[in-house]
């Protein structure tokens, strides 16, 4: 597999070109010595289907990122410890001849059928630097086919600029995507809804400012005859005896805190181990 940093837009350009609006792909993480690039899609096809076209390089992967020209030289051992290699041929002509080579891009670390592949490795151009390189691969049944997510976690020193070489991998990765599913029928994803506008609540009505009583006002006096006035209201004298004080309320009890019931603990699943890649929540 080769590429170069600058060819990231004519990548990204082809994806476009390639996937239109039936895949994503994204650098989904960017640090000053590592990044991670996710693309997603989903086909019409079975994960059976999927899973033996995964591990078929030759028939899918783009011989432009290859180092021999010709993606038929590649193979994949879809086994731990196999090897998703590629052959050099010998070359046998006049003046010039060589043996037989060959490239190590990746080595298998989990291979369950119709579920995931994951390798490691550094690709294309990562593979002069001293970083790590994990390539995942994750298989999903969904409702309208297959859902295909391919990730690849790259952290380590590299004497590449990580916002370019980061966007020049992503377009690579999302390419080899695209032939991967290109011949397994691809599902058009829906495009995203505009966000809605909010709208502004409308400003609350000022309060009817409330009538002040007149200070001092004089009391009315009944003008009927034979009525007699009203006797003005005394105040208690000073120094009168309190109100006797309401007795306390005895204290509720505490109640004791109840002991923590903690669940049995799960058994680890192959599901459990790709949950990040799957869209379900962890454990």
């Amino acid at each position: 597999m080769t590429f170069h940093p600058k060819a990231g837009a004519a990548a990204l350009g082809l994806i476009a070109l390639t996937c239109g609006a039936s895949a994503k792909a994204e650098v989904t993480q960017a640090t000053d010595n590592g990044f991670v690039s996710r693309n997603e899609v989903v086909v019409e096809a079975s994960p059976k289907e999927v899973w033996l076209a995964l591990i078929s390089p030759a028939g899918w992967w783009r011989s432009e990122h290859t180092w021999s020209g010709d993606a038929k030289n590649l193979s994949l051992m879809p086994k731990a410890g196999g090897c998703f290699c590629e052959t050099i041929p010998e070359v046998d002509e006049p003046g010039r001849f060589t043996l037989e080579g060959s490239v190590e891009h990746m080595r298998v670390i989990q291979a369950y059928p119709e579920t995931a592949l994951r390798m490691v490795g550094n690709l294309g151009p990562l593979q002069s630097e001293p970083v790590n390189g994990v390539l995942t691969v994750a298989i999903t049944k969904v409702e309208k086919g297959t859902r295909i997510v391919w990730e690849y976690n790259v952290g380590g020193p590299m004497r590449y600029e990580v916002p370019v070489i980061s966007k020049a991998v992503d377009g690579v990765m999302s390419v080899q995507l695209a032939a991967l599913a290109k011949p397994l029928v691809v599902v058009p994803m829906p495009a995203p809804k505009p966000a809605a506008l909010p709208v502004p609540a409308p400003a609350p009505a000022p309060a009817p400012a409330a009538a002040k009583p007149a200070v001092n006002a004089p009391v009315p006096v009944s003008t009927k005859p034979g009525a007699t006035p009203a006797p003005a209201a005394t105040k208690p004298a000073t120094g009168s005896a309190p109100a006797p004080a309401t007795a306390p309320k005895p204290a509720a009890p505490v109640a004791a805190p109840k002991a923590e019931i903690k669940p049995a603990p799960k058994k680890p699943t192959v599901e459990d181990a790709f949950s990040d890649l799957s869209g379900k929540p962890p454990g």
